[in-house]
């Protein structure tokens, strides 16, 4: 089974995803913040991410959505292709789109993402990863 781990970004369990830009398809890497606590199983989105992240990747628009946690409101949604190069996953998955604050981290991979994999950190309090 392929697995990937990650540092501790600021103490608190992340992800590495890859954005491709459109329309060169050139490589966005964004350290997301790993969050069970975002999102439901049945979420109609998996990730947060800055809505210009989502519109430079030539996100969809759909619907927007309503946010009650760490951004509140009505916020778009957008598919976003979505790369892990080392867990051979590439697939457009659902993304809100909220405003840009540099003081805050560079997303949220939410609960309907991370339930996709097996995640934790496999014995190193240091590390989260994921694994197929």
């Amino acid at each position: 089974m392929p697995r990937v781990q990650w540092p501790l970004w600021h103490g608190r369990p992340c992800v590495q995803v890859v954005l491709s830009l459109m329309p060169a398809g050139q490589p966005l890497v964004r350290t997301l913040l790993a969050d069970t606590g975002a999102g439901s199983r049945g979420s109609r989105f998996e990730l947060i991410l800055e809505e210009n992240d989502c519109l430079l990747c030539g996100g969809f628009p759909y619907p927007p959505v309503n946010l009650g946690g760490a951004y509140r409101g009505s916020f778009p949604r957008y598919d976003v292709p979505v790369r892990i190069p080392a867990l051979g996953f590439d697939q457009n998955v659902r993304a809100v789109g909220v405003p840009s604050d540099p003081k805050r981290f560079e997303g949220i991979a939410g609960f309907p993402f991370l339930n996709r994999f097996s995640y934790g950190n496999f014995g190193d309090p240091g590390q989260f990863g994921l694994e197929c």
